[in-house]
């Protein structure tokens, strides 16, 4: 059961991060999107990540109590030191250390200022392929058809929002 809820944890964690980096880019373009006003775009980003962190909170503790995953608290702080699979498991702790990052930094963005806060929260970009290199690594149903078309589906949605931000 334990395993079961995390898979799901971190599948969907991935879904809405891919969610939250879309929209993120679409409200630094400044312009409505799908004739939504900037601030709805904002707000369900915010909320997105939000959700996207508690699941992957979820994910993370729930293996913590996984006897397969054998994992201990410092495997979910410290990237690459764990036994199952290091490298893999690594991946997923760097982008959760880096997801803690730019939450905490979001909460004090008024502290930091905007430039400091920009620039530290342009690691988004980098936790998502991570995320998505853990998931297929390390991942139980990365060989599932479903799986790798979710993959493609959520790299597609990144690329294209890229390509749209750069090209307008």
């Amino acid at each position: 059961m334990i395993w079961y809820i995390a898979r799901g944890a971190g599948v969907m964690a991935l879904v809405l991060l891919t969610v939250s980096l879309t929209l993120g880019i679409a409200t630094r373009q400044g312009k409505p999107l799908a004739g939504l006003p900037r601030f709805a775009i904002a707000t369900v980003h915010r909320n997105a990540s939000l959700i996207g962190l508690g699941l992957v909170l979820v994910h993370v503790l729930t293996l913590l109590f996984d006897s397969y995953a054998d994992l201990n608290p410092i495997d979910l702080l410290v990237p690459f030191v764990g036994s199952y699979q290091p490298f893999w498991l690594g991946l997923g702790t760097l982008a959760f250390d880096l997801l803690l990052i730019v939450l905490v930094t979001s909460l004090n963005r008024a502290r930091l200022g905007l430039r400091t806060w920009r620039a530290i929260h342009w690691a988004a970009y980098a936790i998502w392929p991570i995320a998505l290199a853990h998931a297929l690594g390390t991942g139980t149903d990365a060989a599932q058809v479903w799986m790798g078309v979710l993959a493609v589906a959520c790299t597609t949605t990144v690329a294209t929002a890229v390509t749209w931000r750069f090209v307008t």
